[in-house]
């Protein structure tokens, strides 16, 4: 019995081995990375960046070998950065402005971020909009008024605070303030409790049209030329003009606004061939991009690498040809 439980025993380390040995071929055969999981950090779950980060999320995972990747709601721009650097996240959207400020190291950040740039994609639109009867013509007019400045650390906080300031309003004085996510804001603005709301971001934004859709003239978008000159004397050209076209909420006339470019950025100590990947699949699948939302369309090979001052990561570079 002794010697038929030795046998045994033996033929049960032979097959372990024969078997241990396959999956070292097996694991051979597998690209590098296989099987690791990477987060996108995106936004609010009613914006543009959540639905076109579970579209890039869905593109890795069936064309980046050996990589999955999720989509995770955030806070957006501020916050996205900040989880890239901690490594809590491993690609971020963000509006342009706020990584200007990662990489200077001002505003919300103490210091220079480690921060690097995949990509320029579209260009988010400023979208103030406000209940008709609430009298609003003007961010002036915002004195006084219940107004959400978008979640805590979030590009739209940022660029509601500067449209404030350079009207002459206090954001914490002026007016009576709520860090509402839009979600929330568009409900604060369906009850009545809220005047108006701000919210950058990609044309259209769902939770921008549900706003219109169920409540049509009873609100209305805030025109914001005249902030524009102000806003880049003292942010500079980051901050550019642009419209929201009349068909886009179905408003009856085009809407003169201000536009951010947004970047897809990772941390600057991203693997330069995983890097590269991720630059080159936002060309080759944007056509799968675009199906999940038109703003993808803003994506263009051309303008891509104009992401100063923020450098590109070297895999980037390398794609580019740079």
């Amino acid at each position: 019995m002794r010697r038929l439980a030795a046998l045994m025993a033996a033929g049960t380390l032979l097959l372990s081995a024969c078997g241990g040995d396959r999956s070292a071929e097996r694991a051979a055969d597998q690209p590098a990375g296989a099987g690791k999981r990477l987060s996108i950090a995106t936004g609010n779950t009613t914006g543009v960046y959540y639905v076109l980060g579970g579209g890039l999320a869905d593109q890795i995972g069936r064309h980046v070998p050996g990589y999955q990747a999720t989509a995770e709601a955030t806070g957006a721009s501020v916050e996205n950065i900040q989880r890239v650097v901690r490594g809590d996240s491993d690609i971020a959207f963000t509006l342009a402005d706020s990584a200007a400020d990662a990489v200077a190291g001002k505003g919300a950040f103490t210091g220079p971020q480690p921060i690097r740039a995949l990509a320029r994609l579209y260009d988010n639109s400023t979208q103030v909009v406000a209940a008709a009867d609430a009298g609003v013509k003007s961010v002036a007019d915002l004195k006084g008024k219940r107004v959400s400045t978008g979640s805590p650390n979030s590009g739209t906080e940022v660029i509601a605070l500067r449209l404030l300031e350079a009207a002459g309003l206090d954001p914490d004085e002026d007016v009576t303030r709520q860090s509402l996510g839009l979600p929330e804001s568009v409900q604060g603005i369906k009850d009545g409790t809220l005047d108006a709301l701000v919210w950058s971001g990609g044309l259209p934004t769902p939770g921008i049209t549900d706003l219109f859709t169920s409540l049509k003239d009873e609100v209305a978008f805030v025109p914001l030329d005249a902030s524009l000159p102000k806003m880049q004397a003292e942010h500079g050209p980051v901050y550019a003009q642009g419209v929201i076209g009349k068909d886009v909420y179905g408003t009856p006339a085009d809407v003169p606004t201000i536009v951010v470019p947004n970047l897809l950025v990772v941390n600057e100590k991203m693997d330069p061939g995983l890097a590269e990947s991720l630059t080159r699949l936002l060309f080759d699948r944007r056509a799968d991009l675009e199906k999940v939302h038109p703003s993808a369309r803003g994506i263009t090979r051309e303008k891509a690498p104009e992401t100063d001052p923020v450098p590109l990561h070297d895999g980037a570079k390398k794609y580019y040809g740079r």
